[in-house]
């Protein structure tokens, strides 16, 4: 007799794959952030172009780069640190972020604002994209699996080793 789970599905024709922690988030987040920001900005530009033309819609491009480009260092930075020590992407984050706002903000400083850009749409399309960014990054870091203990071993028993303590 096979056990009927609330979907229909029979347990006893076929297992169910024991599910672990996701071996490394960052890049399928940074997929999802920068879709997410691509589809933003895009619907910026094209208001950009339709109300300033080309040059406002090259600001929108240009602000949004500069957002997305920001954020993505830090989960490439995650990605290549986490594969050798997961718990060391934290860190990595934080030094990155400091780098980051010290060297955008002197290369900004250093390039200055060239004379075409307009400013209005440059920073319509940079906070459109920070915060479909942020949005779409809370959303896939929420759905990542952390295993928290570790799974006894075939053949252990849960109590294995307290009996050394």
């Amino acid at each position: 007799m096979s056990t009927h789970h609330s979907n229909g599905n029979s347990a006893a024709g076929s297992a169910v794959p024991v599910s672990g922690p996701t071996a490394t988030p960052w890049l399928k987040i940074l997929k999802t952030s920068s879709l997410g920001a691509a589809a933003a900005t895009l619907l910026v530009v094209v208001l950009a172009f339709i109300v300033a033309g080309g040059v406002g819609a090259l600001s929108a491009v240009l602000g949004s780069a500069l957002v997305v480009l920001f954020f993505a260092i830090s989960l490439l930075i995650g990605h290549v640190v986490g594969r050798r020590n997961p718990s060391g992407a934290i860190g990595a984050f934080i030094a990155t972020y400091v780098l980051k706002v010290v060297g955008f903000g002197a290369a900004l400083f250093i390039i200055g604002t060239p004379d075409w850009l307009q400013t209005t749409w440059f920073f319509i399309a940079a906070v459109v994209s920070v915060v479909v960014w942020q949005i779409t990054e809370v959303f896939a870091f929420s759905r990542v699996r952390y295993q928290i203990y570790d799974d006894p071993e075939d053949g252990e028993s849960s109590t294995a080793g307290k009996e050394a303590r």
